[in-house]
């Protein structure tokens, strides 16, 4: 009888022990603002709820409004609401990336995506700095039938050599409602922006110096210095007439982050 109840409470020692490896898996979550080396993080975490402020970050809006809210699990996430074409954006003012490339990670849910006007265009993330080029690494457009007839997500710019573009493909789909994580890496070897969907690459959505949706000259980055994630729609009188957008777990990066 001795040895078995030795044996018992050796095995209820034990389980704390066998525990211990998730706990420390959940302290290094991706998801959170600890991972080390971070260009910029905000997980909301810390700021209070109501109109969203940080000395770390600006903002910029017109016709939109920026919150901090509660989410469904109770965590802290930053609510992005337009009206029409309006824009509210998240701004990383005075950023700087080894090489003028980076990776960049943030985790979304959009209300509604624009069923009109004909090629209503949306922007989520956008990166500025010396140079022509306002470079937008995901944003979408919504393309009519016989041209699919749905929202999709692209790669684009504007205000440089090569126009105005959005480089869309009807096999990713902008869906609305449900929370997606997405990644993005800007390389300025090749001028090249390559995205991720929840982990998944999406190779057709890549743009570089010489492939993108533009005109026929040289795709070339600005040197960033500026960073805003949020929202902006540039069309007059859309459908719907306003928009949300949920972020949370902004990260940007010199390595990828991970979902």
């Amino acid at each position: 009888m001795r040895t078995w109840w030795a044996r018992a409470v050796v095995s209820v020692l034990m389980v704390p022990l066998a525990a211990a490896p998730a706990a420390a898996s959940a302290r290094t979550d991706p998801r959170t603002c600890a991972k080390a080396a971070l260009l910029f993080c905000e997980d909301f975490q810390a700021l209070p709820t109501g109109g969203a402020s940080s000395l770390r970050w600006g903002i910029d809006t017109k016709h939109g409004t920026l919150t901090v809210e509660r989410g469904a699990r109770g965590q802290k996430v930053l609510r992005v609401h337009t009206e029409g074409n309006g824009r509210a954006f998240l701004k990383v003012d005075d950023f700087a990336a080894p090489g003028n490339s980076f990776y960049g990670r943030v985790r979304l849910r959009v209300s509604a995506f624009p069923t009109a006007p004909d090629w209503a265009h949306y922007t989520l993330v956008e990166a500025t700095g010396d140079g022509p080029e306002v470079v937008r690494p995901l944003g979408g457009q919504y393309a009519p039938p016989p041209n699919g007839g749905a929202a999709y997500w692209g790669v684009g710019a504007d205000g440089g050599p090569t126009g105005d573009w959005t480089n869309w493909r009807t096999t990713a789909p902008s869906v609305a409602g449900k929370w997606t994580c997405v990644e993005w890496h800007m390389d300025a070897a090749d001028n090249r922006i390559s995205l991720w969907f929840d982990g998944v690459a999406k190779p057709e959505l890549t743009v570089s110096t010489r492939e993108h949706g533009g005109n026929p000259v040289d795709f070339v980055f600005p040197r960033f210095d500026t960073v805003k994630l949020g929202w902006q729609l540039y069309q007059a009188n859309p459908a719907p007439a306003a928009f949300d957008v949920w972020m949370d777990d902004i990260a940007l990066s010199g390595r990828r982050v991970g979902c």
